[in-house]
């Protein structure tokens, strides 16, 4: 016969559920207020950028980007973006380059970046032009232009991919990561990386679907390296080819001072229209090949440092004891499931 429960049998104490725990985890601030706050400051420092750029430098939005312009913009951004992160860092006691920038290989993955994004704009050109979708109109600059403006919209383009990926796949992501799990955040910031695209004049609803198929591939690249780097390289060299090298419409914008000319021929829905080579549905197969091309690469030779959290939250996985001081990027595999 059992014996009787002691009654004064002593039990491990409950966590005490009071202002603190609902805004602080055993991990520092929970996952959910930590995007809010980001939100919150991010929003504040767009606000004076947009008025700073508007009462001081009378920036207007228009189909054509200048130089001075996109550096003006996307160079704020980037302040704006990187103080928001840094802020966030600070206050949950990590260091500033933990999300996404501090992991090994770095110049290696930013170079293999630049090299598959320009490979990737440069085969969606050559099947628009091979079928007749896409027409050249000869050389646009000549002598000292060419590397003139070929440095100015590199350093431009470069802002431009490390403010959209430090945006949402930045701090965003890895802190999403904690609180509902890898895929569905980046699922959530693909389609926000997409809907973003809809202000940019000449858009089209083709266009808004790559431009949220591109950011799941660069979410690919961030699962199985734990690092931006590469999805900054391939982004930067991608807007680089196609606005500049090429000088076809990205976005439905057209870069002031690019190399060749050309214009779509046809259906718009193939060629893209005034959206670009983005707008067509060729983009489509080329991410595609992208994607398997990373999962060949990397998928049968690294562990994702995300495994455990791909579909559920990093808080509900607990790495065996073995693997808990596995360094994840820049980040414990203990600080991302926190």
């Amino acid at each position: 016969m059992d014996e009787p429960l002691n009654q004064f049998e002593i039990h491990p104490p409950q966590p005490k559920r009071d202002l603190h725990w609902i805004f602080v985890g055993q991990n520092g601030i929970r996952a959910g207020w930590g995007v809010l706050l980001f939100v919150m400051i991010f929003v504040v420092l767009e606000i004076l950028d947009g008025l700073l750029l508007t009462r001081v430098f009378h920036f207007k939005q228009s189909a054509v980007l200048s130089v001075r312009m996109g550096l003006l913009a996307e160079g704020t951004q980037v302040i704006c973006i990187f103080l928001s992160t840094a802020i966030m860092a600070l206050i949950e006691r990590r260091p500033a380059l933990s999300y996404g920038y501090q992991s090994s290989a770095r110049f290696v993955r930013f170079v293999s970046g630049l090299v598959w994004g320009f490979l990737a704009i440069s085969a969606l050109v050559l099947a628009l032009w091979k079928t007749h979708l896409l027409a050249f109109d000869g050389q646009k600059l000549h002598g000292e232009a060419i590397l003139k403006y070929a440095a100015a919209w590199a350093v431009v383009f470069l802002l431009v991919a490390l403010f959209e990926e430090s945006t949402l796949r930045g701090y965003l992501q890895f802190t999403l990561t904690r609180g509902m799990g890898f895929w569905w955040s980046a699922l959530l910031f693909s389609f926000l990386f997409g809907f973003a695209h809809k202000s940019n004049p000449g858009e089209s609803p083709v266009g808004l679907f790559q431009a949220g198929a591109i950011g799941l591939v660069f979410c690919l690249s961030l699962w199985y390296t734990g690092s931006l780097w590469w999805a900054v390289g391939f982004h930067a060299a991608w807007d680089w080819g196609e606005s500049y090298f090429y000088g076809t419409s990205d976005s439905g914008m057209i870069a002031q001072g690019h190399l060749f000319g050309e214009h779509p021929l046809g259906t718009v829905i193939w060629s893209g229209g005034a959206t670009g080579p983005e707008g067509s549905l060729y983009g489509v197969p080329i991410m595609l090949i992208a994607a398997l091309l990373m999962w060949w690469w990397w998928g049968r030779r690294v562990t994702s440092p995300f495994k455990g959290s791909g579909w559920r939250p990093a808080w509900a996985y607990r790495p065996p004891a073995s693997a808990q001081d596995r360094v994840i990027g820049n980040s414990s595999a203990g600080e991302l499931a926190g």
